[in-house]
């Protein structure tokens, strides 16, 4: 059985993580001086750190779920080869 996984470019995950980098900066900076109340910045930023941390859970989650499906059916397969070579082994008898 061959590994399949996905293997991203350095270039990628950078670029992935300055986007990141970039759009935390820019939504603390939005949050820091938008005219409001202290109140209402403190909400908006939870909800900013809630959004963050829920996107990365469920992007996890999902992930997880499809290498679990995975593993499953090499699992499956194994399970079906081997079947498959008993099978074969008693007809040649």
């Amino acid at each position: 059985m061959s590994n399949n996984a996905i293997k991203h470019s350095s270039s990628w995950v950078n670029f992935s993580m300055g986007s990141f980098v970039v759009a935390a900066s820019m939504m603390a900076g939005g949050i820091f001086f938008l005219e409001a109340s202290f109140a209402a910045k403190g909400f908006y930023a939870m909800s900013a750190l809630m959004l963050v941390h829920t996107s990365i859970s469920v992007t996890k989650t999902l992930r997880d779920n499809e290498e679990a499906g995975k593993f499953i059916n090499k699992v499956e397969d194994a399970k079906t080869e081997k079947l498959l070579m008993d099978i074969n082994g008693t007809e040649k008898i």
